[in-house]
């Protein structure tokens, strides 16, 4: 397995303790950058109702869906404190201010 990169523009298109989304074949992705300039990238959807998540709250590593406030990390993509559930993170790799998100992509080897 190797990763494809997709560049989705620079790190100041996005607010600090603020969020993008984007719209990806495999779904919304909410990109995420923290006070301290920390991008995260994860599914843009609340593992409670679906709520969209970049439209949240974002705080330290975390954003409060704005929908019923469940807690997701930006981190690891789980719920915390006594919610559970869990959103797919996706890689994300910054190239000076360009932001780039990941997609593993599933080479077949030639027999």
């Amino acid at each position: 397995m190797s990763m494809d990169w997709f560049d989705i523009g620079t790190i100041d298109d996005i607010p600090a303790r603020g969020a993008r989304c984007v719209t990806t074949p495999e779904g919304r992705i909410g990109v995420f950058r923290t006070a301290d300039d920390q991008i995260f990238a994860i599914e843009d959807h609340c593992p409670h109702k679906g709520g969209p998540l970049s439209q949240g709250i974002v705080h330290g590593a975390s954003v409060t869906c704005p929908l019923h406030n469940w807690v997701i990390s930006l981190e690891t993509g789980m719920a915390e404190g006594a919610d559970s559930g869990t959103v797919r993170t996706i890689a994300v790799r910054l190239d000076g201010r360009r932001i780039a998100i990941g997609r593993e992509s599933h080479l077949l080897a030639a027999e």
